[in-house]
């Protein structure tokens, strides 16, 4: 990267005359200039995880990711125990933005004590993991209800709700994909958290559904897929960049459009350990980010 103090005067204002008239012409992208964060989903490593999350929290600094985020047994958490973990991310200078739930979080019962524990750790956005089972359409606008409850509550302490994709939900019933019934049936500041892999997997075009959803995809899991087809490994198994997504149009319409404020790598598995894998994927996307 060019550093701002081996650019002379003159080639200073060459480059900020030139980005001024792209930016006239509506050429450069409102995000261009800004960096993306890269994080992890921790459920990428939840094998070490489970053995000792100190440690392996302490591991992806130690790699490189930025941001963690954690999954739903975090609810289990006693407030004093929250802190012990926000004192962590604090000392390794990485935060957590976001957590995954399940449905049972959002429940009036419920949210108050994820509230309580998301803002401890610094999170800003809880996340719907998975809706559970949903029958129908109208099953959908039911989601999208508890989405809009739970946002209206979350709002005025600054954070947000948000839904995270898997596979069913980019899948038509009776014409129509529940994530369009989700986005359409929801507030614009509930964040439409987007899993790449599954998204390719259901046959969807992650580029259109980004740009079909301007500011609303705030955060994207790096998840590849692939159908195998000439390929070692198939499925959810390969490596970040080693599927079938078209990364490099995703980060471009992510960030020109999509409102992106960080990445999180995640998978289901692979042929290499956990840790292995999350640093293969890490240094595959700094390559390709360079």
């Amino acid at each position: 990267m060019t550093s701002y103090a081996s650019l002379s005067r003159r080639s200073f204002l060459t480059l900020t005359g030139a980005a001024s008239a792209s930016l006239a012409l509506g050429t450069l992208p409102a995000f261009a200039a800004r960096r993306v964060p890269i994080g992890i989903e921790l459920y990428a490593v939840r094998d070490e995880l489970q053995k000792d999350l100190m440690g392996t929290v302490r591991a992806v600094a130690r790699l490189g990711y930025e941001v963690v985020e954690f999954y739903s047994p975090y609810t289990q958490w006693t407030t004093e125990y929250a802190k012990e973990v926000r004192k962590l991310l604090d000392e390794l200078k990485i935060k957590c933005l976001s957590t995954h739930n399940s449905a049972n979080t959002f429940t009036p019962e419920n949210l108050p004590k994820a509230i309580e524990l998301n803002q401890i750790i610094g999170s800003k956005t809880l996340v719907m993991a998975s809706a559970g089972r949903v029958e129908g359409v109208d099953g959908w606008k039911g989601v999208a209800e508890k989405l809009t409850a739970a946002q209206e509550k979350l709002k005025p302490l600054g954070m947000r709700a948000g839904f995270h994709n898997h596979k069913s939900e980019f899948v038509a019933i009776d014409g129509k994909r529940p994530m369009e019934i989700l986005a359409a049936n929801t507030p614009k500041d509930v964040t439409l958290q987007l899993d790449v892999g599954t998204c390719v997997e259901a046959g969807y075009d992650p580029v259109a559904w980004i740009n079909a959803n301007p500011g609303r995809i705030r955060s994207l899991h790096l998840k590849d897929w692939t159908g195998g087809e000439g390929k070692a490994d198939k499925g959810y198994r390969v490596l970040f960049a080693e599927g079938d997504a078209p990364w490099k149009k995703i980060f471009a319409a992510a960030e020109a459009k999509g409102g992106a404020e960080y990445y999180l790598m995640e998978q289901e598995g692979s042929r290499f350990s956990s840790l292995e894998t999350a640093e293969r994927c890490l240094a595959t996307y700094k390559k390709m980010r360079a």
